[in-house]
């Protein structure tokens, strides 16, 4: 396995944009720390949007890949995010269900009927950790993958995240970075099959850093 931490603003994999890419950069990186010869592998295994930064685990065999796949597919690999949102949530802790469709001509995710005929299952469990300033910090347990998931689900409860353009343009703006963290991956190592736990903090940077201990002094 390979386990990183996601800069903001980079996409995972080539897009559109032409810019510079996680994965590239890392397998450019495997290739000149170890002197490979020929194309390296690395297997992406799950993907974070291309604002949000955070931990990501990528597989460096593809066995290992499958295995690691298999537990995202099992709902067996936690996913843990942290999330400032304008304004609060109705409960301190809840679990919301929805269902998801994706525009993929405009890229954005709308919340649809359980019986539409496109709509996929999204779940996922929040706990409101702090309130401040008209904001709220929530830690998030995700347990569905869906595109813009997070994103999606809180904006239509009437929370969006701060600085997310996209599903919360009324009441953030352009410039703002969106505070959405990738903070926490729980897994079973696809060899040793040792429980391993990785965390990684947001940036001591505004908004984060209305809640100093949730945020990394060093970044």
């Amino acid at each position: 396995m390979l386990v990183v931490e996601k800069p903001v603003n980079v996409p995972v994999q080539e897009d559109a944009s032409g810019d510079e890419d996680l994965l590239s950069i890392l397998k450019n990186d495997i290739k000149e720390r170890y002197n490979k010869t020929g194309n390296v592998y690395l297997g992406l295994v799950h993907r974070l949007d291309r604002p949000v930064g955070g931990v990501m685990v990528f597989a460096k065999t593809s066995k290992a890949a499958s295995r690691l796949s298999d537990q995202i597919r099992r709902n067996a690999m936690e996913k843990y995010y942290l999330a400032v949102i304008r304004g609060s949530m109705d409960s301190p802790k809840a679990r919301l269900k929805d269902y998801l469709v994706k525009d993929r001509k405009k890229n954005e995710v709308y919340v649809v009927g359980k019986d539409h005929r496109r709509g996929k299952e999204a779940e996922l469990e929040y706990e409101v950790k702090q309130e401040e300033s008209g904001m709220s910090l929530l830690e998030i347990d995700l347990y569905t993958g869906r595109p813009h998931q997070i994103r999606v689900q809180l904006a239509h409860q009437g929370a969006p995240i701060y600085g997310d353009q996209k599903y919360g343009g009324k009441v953030n703006h352009p410039g703002q970075q969106i505070a959405l963290w990738s903070h926490k991956l729980v897994l079973s190592h696809p060899v040793k099959k040792e429980d391993m736990t990785f965390e990684s903090m947001p940036p001591d940077q505004y908004p984060w850093n209305v809640w100093p201990e949730y945020t990394n002094r060093d970044m």
